[in-house]
């Protein structure tokens, strides 16, 4: 098993199971002693905003301020900062926890020795 996993999520409420389903992984990774490191990228990125996570309803899902905070428990979130900028969203307005950072950043966790990359 990776001993890192980094999971780029694409999809917000949008495309709400493809969503939910990286919410979900990540948050399953975490419990299970994965280091996880999150990316909100496109639709996804408004979920680094306070309350945004909490409009999101898909049924028979987790709510996704609870995964959210399981995340953040023992794993990173980061929004990525070229989607940040054109949402206008800075880092006073992220989440407690949440990063913004940029493709370097990215490029250099998912080329991590024994690390694993999804993209939802």
């Amino acid at each position: 098993m990776a001993k890192k996993l980094v999971i780029k999520v694409t999809a917000g409420a949008d495309a709400p199971e493809r969503c939910s389903q990286a919410f979900n992984v990540a948050a399953v990774a975490v419990a299970s002693g994965v280091d996880v490191s999150l990316w909100l990228t496109g639709e996804s990125s408004w979920f680094a905003l306070p309350g945004r996570a909490a409009e999101f309803e898909l049924p028979h899902a987790a709510p996704l301020p609870e995964l959210i905070d399981s995340i953040l428990a023992a794993g990173r979130i980061t929004l990525c900062t070229q989607c940040a900028a054109r949402r206008e969203i800075t880092e006073q307005d992220v989440i407690e926890g949440v990063r913004i950072a940029g493709s370097q950043v990215f490029v250099q966790e998912v080329l991590g020795d024994e690390t694993q990359a999804l993209v939802y």
